[in-house]
């Protein structure tokens, strides 16, 4: 069939069989592209869990798991002026969601400012915060509800400071609108248009699961660079 599409479309180009996509998907780098946005990124982080081995949510709910289900963590950061993907790393799933924040800024060039880096109380930690200061950037992340201030030994803690003292002395809500916190939603959008692509993923290798993934989060790209909603607030 995708002989066909491309003899229709004038373009003498091989199609190479399944065995061999398989065969290359476990050493294939995969680059994603993306648009360049004008001025300092301001980042959205946030992770969501894939399956690659189980029943599906509606057979295991309608006859029970019938097996043991295994998932693999997808963390993405995305660019708000453009809402492509910047950033991904695909971890196992007991990996938590702070460890990853520095290698994710890592993945953006140097020569690229950040204005903002917006995330969820998970992300809560020195390490975040540390990796964040570091890029010049401001960190827009809850404090945990149980969260007690920092020994200020270092910028970082500073302004995870200065976080916890406007947010007890607005409110959490108030401060979430002044910063624009709830931007956050557009990544976890992002997510389901994740997805969307299938349930789970095919692989079953590491490897070929993240070039798997990488694939996924180039074609999201490219859907976005062809065009997207405009979102307009109705008062």
């Amino acid at each position: 069939m995708v002989a066909s599409l491309l003899r229709m479309a004038g373009l003498d180009w091989p199609v190479p069989d399944y065995s061999t996509l398989c065969r290359r998907q476990k050493t294939l780098a995969v680059q994603i592209p993306y648009r360049r946005a004008d001025g300092p990124l301001n980042l959205l982080m946030d992770s969501t869990g894939i399956k690659f081995l189980g029943d599906g949510e509606w057979q295991a709910r309608k006859h029970g798991a019938q097996g043991r289900r295994q998932g693999r963590k997808t963390h993405l950061t995305m660019d708000t002026a453009t809402s492509d993907i910047r950033a991904v790393e695909f971890t196992p799933s007991r990996d938590g969601d702070s460890p990853v924040l520095p290698d994710l800024l890592e993945q953006i060039p140097d020569g690229e400012p950040i204005g903002s880096v917006t995330a969820d109380g998970a992300y809560d930690t020195r390490r975040c915060h540390t990796a964040i200061i570091e890029r010049q950037a401001t960190a827009i992340i809850p404090i945990r509800k149980s969260g007690r201030p920092w020994k200020e030994d270092g910028p970082a803690a500073v302004a995870r400071n200065d976080i916890l003292r406007a947010t007890r002395h607005f409110g959490r809500a108030f401060w979430k609108r002044w910063t624009g916190h709830h931007l956050r939603s557009h990544v976890e959008a992002r997510m389901r248009c994740l997805k969307a692509f299938g349930e789970r993923i095919a692989s079953r290798d590491p490897d070929r699961q993240t070039a798997e993934v990488h694939i996924h989060i180039a074609l999201m790209n490219r859907f976005s660079a062809l065009g997207t909603a405009e979102i307009v607030r109705v008062a």
